[in-house]
């Protein structure tokens, strides 16, 4: 493994599942985690955590990656000692409703293109230049097998998980010749908010897609992601599937 002692690992929509999972995943490697999400005393409350339990440095502010102005004036705020970031782990993301594309809402659409593909690139064409200005660097995108299989009434989520795999392999293409790494990792279903939120907050329907089977875990995804970073500097892990035993594709899951 590579050391991520007093790394700076940057990680968006961190104030829970698989965010949150990895901001614990990195402190206990020794990282120095600074993270950012909508929910401020959350991110707070993680920021405590990960100092008493594993005696990290961290550091935390509230964003809301749809806004273009506030990332670039967060970033360009950064204290000196968060400046350099060495991992950014683009994970902010969601899923709003599951209706054919001719029923869907505007306003649902709107929020998970924002998020997963405008939120992805304002981040990272902030964070990115000062990677290459440095010599070193590695952004781990979150996608989702949704991006490589469509599913019914998946329409405009599919499509947006789609785009960051498109955009994660246009940003190996663009960084040839630098010694940044491009890592994209593309989970099956994982008991997070996800569902709660793709349903606006209906928690029994929620609960019925993970019924019946072990779906993965957000620290299951943390140990993939934390596994990304911690390869020699010649090895680029550039995609990587996760799914639990118990499915086989986007539509087929085996329930007890």
């Amino acid at each position: 493994m590579t050391s991520l002692r007093d790394k700076v690992v940057f990680i968006t929509g961190a104030s829970s599942g698989i965010g949150r999972s990895c901001a614990r995943a990195f402190a206990r490697q020794g990282a120095r985690i600074l993270m950012a999400a909508r929910r401020l005393e959350r991110l707070e409350n993680l920021v405590s955590g990960l100092k008493s339990e594993f005696g990290a440095t961290a550091h935390s502010f509230g964003l809301d990656v749809r806004d273009r102005t506030a990332v670039e004036r967060a970033i360009s705020a950064l204290p000196p000692e968060w400046e350099a970031v060495d991992v950014l782990v683009n994970n902010a993301g969601l899923s709003r409703g599951l209706e054919k594309l001719h029923e869907g809402k505007i306003a649902d659409w709107e929020e998970m293109i924002d998020t997963n593909v405008k939120g992805l690139l304002y981040v990272s064409r902030a964070i990115i230049p000062g990677m290459v200005r440095r010599g070193r660097g590695h952004i781990i995108n979150i996608g989702s097998i949704a991006g490589r299989e469509i599913y019914p009434n998946g329409n405009v989520y599919c499509a947006t998980k789609a785009a960051v795999i498109a955009l994660s392999k246009a940003l190996r293409l663009d960084l040839l010749g630098t010694p940044l790494r491009v890592s994209n990792v593309d989970p099956g279903m994982v008991e997070t908010e996800f569902s709660f939120v793709r349903f606006h907050g209906d928690g029994e329907r929620a609960a019925k897609v993970y019924q019946g089977l072990t779906p993965l875990g957000p620290d299951d995804i943390a140990d993939t992601v934390l596994f990304c970073a911690t390869r020699p500097p010649h090895v680029n892990i550039s995609e990587l599937v996760v799914y639990p035993t118990a499915q086989a594709s986007a539509t087929l899951v085996h329930r007890k």
